[in-house]
């Protein structure tokens, strides 16, 4: 068996808290120093208090106020760039079936989601020659490009 090999020490060893109070206990080291006992705890006290060292609990507010203004001016930028006159043109449309839907006045993306929001899904089925393959690729088309339509039902 090694000797020395335990560290020494000292049943008469003093605890002294940052609130003052201190205690007798048995410790390898002579003097312990904490900063919280149970005479300055707030689970014993019965207080709450808020220990803000330096200013961090300031800091997480600010961060979370500045992730908040992030976000805002993120969703903001997302709907401003979908402008309401995207031409149907541009989405990628069979010409046949982009000429009916111009010729029925249907031009922009606004003016899909106008009629949409008239008279739902039958408003566009009832232009002769659009059928329901050309109305959910167009909705499929403008939800991809974050546009929200109207009654949110899948195709």
């Amino acid at each position: 068996m090694k000797t020395d090999l335990h560290p020494a020490w000292f049943p008469e060893a003093v605890v002294t808290c940052a609130c003052g109070n201190s205690w007798v206990t048995g410790a390898t080291q002579a003097t312990i120093k904490t900063d919280i006992c149970s005479r300055c705890h707030p689970f014993y006290t019965g207080e709450q208090r808020i220990i803000d060292t330096e200013g961090q609990v300031d800091r997480f507010i600010k961060r979370l106020q500045v992730r908040d203004q992030k976000i805002a001016a993120a969703t903001s930028k997302i709907e401003s760039s979908k402008p309401e006159n995207l031409q149907l043109a541009e989405i990628g449309l069979n010409k046949r079936h982009l000429n009916i839907l111009v010729e029925a006045g249907v031009v922009t993306a606004g003016d899909f989601i106008a009629r949409l929001e008239q008279g739902g899904d039958q408003a566009i089925l009832d232009i002769d020659g659009i059928g329901q393959k050309v109305l959910a690729d167009v909705k499929r088309e403008l939800r991809n490009r974050d546009y929200t339509l109207p009654g949110g039902d899948a195709e």
